[in-house]
């Protein structure tokens, strides 16, 4: 499951989802991560919600929110490098100057 998977309506669950109570804390995380921003619903948002979602990551990247640390933990490879978080901070300008 990759960080933007939860963020959409397309999640790959890893096989552990298989174990309860896993299946639940997963499930409440993708369904939390879709509340927050949901990729696949993206250009349904207004202009005005599309800049605070990309607002917010580039916020949540920055401060170290995201990804979980309760899902780095176990995807050691999930976790941001300083060039990661760069890239995705160039990714966010890139949109945001065509939302505006």
């Amino acid at each position: 499951m990759t960080v933007f998977s939860s963020h959409s309506n397309n999640t790959a669950y890893p096989w552990y989802n298989n174990i309860q109570p896993v299946k639940w804390w997963l499930a409440n995380h993708v369904n939390s991560g879709k509340r927050h921003l949901n990729f696949d619903e993206f250009n349904t948002y207004s202009k005005e919600k599309k800049l605070k979602k990309l607002d917010e990551i580039t916020e949540t990247v920055k401060s170290g929110e995201m990804p979980l640390s309760s899902y780095t933990v176990i995807h050691h490879n999930a976790k941001l490098s300083s060039a990661d978080q760069s890239e995705i901070e160039k990714w966010v300008s890139e949109v945001k100057k065509h939302t505006e």
